[in-house]
C-alpha cells in the first residue's frame, strides 16, 4: 500500500480548533514516529472538512502469527494447533466525530478482507478479536493517562511480536478467549509464541 504524500506543516495550530488543535497534533506526532521505518507505514483514508484526518490505514510489516493449523478443531483435547505465519497486517484507525471526547475513544480494527473482498491476514493474538461479529477489534488496555496513536501504534506492534499479551481470564480479560485458551494451553508450552521475528 503507498503511503500518501501528505503535509501537515501546512496547517496553523493558531487558527483551529481544539479538536482540529488535536487531531493535527496526533498526526503529527505519528508521522514523526514513522517516518524512519520500514516495517510500518501509514495512510490516511478519511478527512474532516477541514482536511485533517479522521481515518488512517496503519501497515505493518512485521511477521506474525494469522492463525493456526487445524483452527475446526481448535482446543479439542490432544489436537495440536500450530502457528501459522504472515509478514503483513493491515490496521484501520477511526477518530469518532466526538474524539478526544473520553466517550469518544480511537477505534483500532485489523482489516480481514480488501476491497474485493477477498481475505487478507489476521493477527492470531488473544488481544485481538479473531471470531465472530466484532473480529479484527484490537484491545489495547491503554492505561488511563492520555495515550498518543503513535503510542497505540507502537504498542500493536509489540502485540503482533507477542513482547506483550494478556491471555489469563481475569481483568483485563482478553478480546479473544479462543486465542488465550490457545495461548496458554499450547502457545506458550511449545514456545510457539517465542518465534523468531526475521523474515523468512
Amino acid at each position: 500500500m503507498q503511503v500518501e504524500k501528505i503535509n501537515w506543516e501546512e496547517f496553523d495550530p493558531m487558527k483551529l480548533t481544539g479538536r482540529n488543535r488535536r487531531l493535527l497534533n496526533e498526526w503529527k506526532r505519528l508521522d514523526y514516529a514513522l517516518q524512519k521505518r520500514n516495517d510500518i507505514d501509514y495512510q490516511i483514508i478519511k478527512r474532516n472538512t477541514d482536511g485533517l484526518p479522521t481515518e488512517y490505514i496503519i501497515t505493518y510489516r512485521i511477521r506474525s502469527i494469522c492463525g493456526v493449523e487445524q483452527i475446526e478443531r481448535l482446543n479439542e483435547i490432544g489436537v495440536s494447533n500450530p502457528p501459522v505465519f504472515a509478514s503483513k497486517f493491515v490496521l484501520r484507525i477511526n477518530l469518532p466525530e466526538n474524539y478526544p471526547c473520553i466517550d469518544a475513544p480511537p477505534e483500532f480494527y485489523f482489516l480481514t478482507q480488501n476491497a474485493e473482498k477477498d481475505p487478507i491476514s489476521h493477527p492470531w493474538h488473544p488481544n485481538i478479536r479473531y471470531f465472530g461479529e466484532f473480529a479484527g477489534r484490537v484491545c489495547l488496555n491503554t492505561p488511563d493517562t492520555y495515550s498518543g496513536l503513535e503510542w497505540c501504534v507502537e504498542r500493536i506492534a509489540h502485540y503482533l511480536r507477542y513482547e506483550r499479551y494478556h491471555a489469563i481470564q481475569e481483568p483485563p480479560y482478553p478480546e479473544d478467549f479462543k486465542v488465550a485458551e490457545w495461548v496458554i494451553k499450547q502457545g506458550e508450552p511449545n514456545e510457539w509464541i517465542l518465534f523468531d521475528q526475521q523474515s523468512t
